[in-house]
């Protein structure tokens, strides 16, 4: 009896070191390759800034892609803000990395969904983004949660949440979190604001940036012109 115990012991605990041995490399290249399905898309969407230094309503917004990492979002009726640093929600311009490390963060919860987390570090001095912390639902194989630095606009804080366009990588809902301190307005663009650096015993607003996005139909692979990305 003890023999079986101690075989069945054995057993389990090569189970748990094969399911606890995740290449993180192996894990990205799967992730990318359902990202990978998606040449270009067409989307609707409701857009919600909430900025510190610019009142902007909740907006309609048409929003266009094209593989690798062109990436545009139109509002007929104004202006939509939208800080730079969102181009990164369709997550390219670190899966698209050529030259990068990638570390075995451990696991964790999100929403009551297991992630894998992955660090990445582009070898490439020359690359914008400086480091990545990736959340990825690795039975699903899409990014839950990232924390992507760069050397120009900050870091960012992206969540995305998953539903009818899964087996695409596309998400339904999309939070991306920014440093206003960071933030760095775009270039041509000429505004009066305040982006938190002043000091202020008792500043009012949010310290952070939010940029919310919740996708209300896509268009995959049907083609996106130029003209579309202008």
């Amino acid at each position: 009896m003890l023999r079986v115990i101690f075989a069945s012991l054995l057993l389990f605990t090569g189970f748990v070191s094969v399911q606890a041995a995740i290449d993180p490399i192996a894990l990205l290249a799967g992730v990318k390759k359902k990202y990978d399905l998606v040449n270009n898309y067409s989307a609707v969407a409701q857009l919600k800034t909430n900025v510190l230094f610019i009142k902007a309503p909740i907006s309609l917004v048409t929003i266009y892609y094209r593989k690798p990492d062109q990436l545009k979002i139109k509002n007929q009726k104004g202006i939509s803000f939208v800080p730079k640093g969102t181009i990164n929600i369709n997550l390219n311009n670190v899966l698209g990395l050529q030259n990068f490390e990638a570390i075995d963060a451990g696991t964790t919860s999100i929403d009551g969904i297991n992630c894998q987390i992955v660090k990445v570090f582009p070898i490439n001095d020359a690359e914008e983004i400086t480091r990545a912390t990736l959340y990825i639902d690795p039975a699903r194989l899409v990014v839950l949660r990232s924390l992507i630095s760069t050397r120009e606009n900050g870091t960012y804080e992206i969540q995305m949440g998953y539903g009818a366009y899964t087996n695409w990588g596309l998400p339904d809902k999309v939070i991306v979190e920014f440093n206003t301190r960071d933030f760095k307005l775009p270039k041509g663009t000429t505004l009066d604001y305040d982006n938190g650096s002043t000091k202020n015993n008792n500043p009012k607003g949010p310290q952070k940036g939010k940029v919310e996005i919740l996708y209300k139909s896509y268009l995959i692979n049907k083609g996106v012109t130029d003209a579309q990305l202008q």
